[in-house]
């Protein structure tokens, strides 16, 4: 068997604790879909398993957590695709489909799920640790959407759960993939809990020598579990900022800018930063210019279609711009720019927002099957 992911189990009284660690550290822990495959399996055999008591989801090394998912193969899909169909690139049709199940998975799963997010967390990352019933950073942890990079947009689950952050949070952080670290996730609602790296075995060791309260009502000894792990954590973690982070610092602004529906105008706003004395925001407004206008009104045009959505239609909304995006040929350009020449010099086909239609950006929004098609994709 492949050791792209390491499964094992931690004694913990007559239970047990699963632990499933990411094992790609040399490229930062990125998710392909043998990842993607192996975990949905082993977390249904945990799930029906009684002497489980809650999954710990972590990753080797000690630089990234989930850097996001490994797109090279969706690249390639690309590159082959000659009909030009959202349904012609079948990796993107398979990795898309598999990781939007696991993630969804990870939100409705019935037993507690620890993610320690070490390091790098970024993209199908945070599609990982959002699914978490604890969501768990380090001290010196980068998170981060950068989809705007590659001419994407903040996928698995980030149309739902940007627009859930603090004031417009979500949707600067869409429109900039502007990293931010524990103080500013735990603020803004990224995370829960934040940890000295150093702690973190402290903590699995503390965990494994509580008793597991058990009951008849299964929805009591869930509750009753979840909070036992909060109150382990609240040994070794916080749960409030130590400092105001850059986020936070500038949120009355980013709130001004933001709180608008016209993509244009958001867009335009955060422009005006590009010059700002603060570098985060000089960065932050930097990386939107140099991104894709498209991938920036497609993410924020997302979050206010998908605003009353439920999870599930958001996640299944999501696949099928994502299909588009993998035939449209602008990922492509910003995956060649980016990760394959690195000239980091891409081509859009919008060089302006002023160019991106908003009938265009909702073309994206169309099923690439027909009603009753096997192709369809259900959660």
């Amino acid at each position: 068997m492949s050791d792209v992911v390491l499964f094992s189990t931690i004694e913990s009284g007559d239970k047990l604790i699963a632990v499933a660690t990411l094992n790609r550290p040399k490229v930062l822990n990125s998710l392909d879909l043998q990842m993607a495959e192996m975990l949905n399996q082993q977390l249904k055999q945990w799930e029906a398993d009684d002497q489980v008591v809650a999954v710990i989801l972590d990753a080797a090394g000690d630089k990234a957590f989930c850097a996001g998912g490994d797109i090279s193969s969706v690249y390639q899909g690309m590159l082959e695709n000659q009909s030009g169909e959202p349904l012609g690139n079948q990796y993107a049709v398979d990795f898309f489909s598999t990781e939007y199940r696991l993630d969804y998975y990870l939100h409705s799963y019935k037993k507690p799920v620890i993610v320690w997010g070490r390091g790098i967390v970024m993209g199908g990352g945070i599609g990982l640790l959002s699914g978490a019933s604890h969501r768990i950073v380090s001290d010196d942890t980068r998170l981060a959407m950068p989809e705007v990079t590659i001419g994407l947009f903040p996928d698995v689950g980030g149309s739902w759960l940007l627009q859930r952050l603090s004031g417009n949070s979500g949707r600067f952080l869409a429109a900039t993939g502007a990293i931010v670290g524990s103080d500013d996730a735990l603020f803004t609602g990224l995370a829960d809990y934040a940890m000295a790296s150093e702690a973190w075995d402290d903590f699995v060791k503390a965990l494994a020598a509580q008793v597991w309260p058990t009951y008849a009502c299964k929805r009591r000894t869930r509750i009753e579990r979840d909070d036992l792990i909060h109150d382990v954590l609240a040994q070794f973690a916080r749960t409030a900022p130590r400092a105001e982070g850059p986020l936070q610092r500038h949120f009355a602004l980013i709130n001004e800018i933001c709180d608008v529906r016209d993509y244009k105008r958001v867009y335009e706003g955060i422009a005006t930063l590009a010059e700002h004395e603060d570098e985060w925001l000089s960065r932050a407004a930097t990386t939107m210019l140099r991104g894709s206008a498209f991938a920036v009104a497609l993410g924020l045009t997302l979050q206010d279609y998908t605003k009353h959505m439920s999870l599930k239609e958001v996640f299944e909304l999501e696949y099928i711009v994502a299909l588009h995006c993998s035939a449209d040929g602008m990922f492509q350009e910003g995956v060649r720019a980016l990760l394959i020449d690195k000239d980091r010099k891409p081509q859009w086909r919008y060089q302006s927002i002023e160019e991106v239609d908003i009938n265009k950006v909702y073309e994206y929004f169309d099923a690439p099957w027909s009603e009753g098609d096997g192709r369809a994709f259900k959660l």
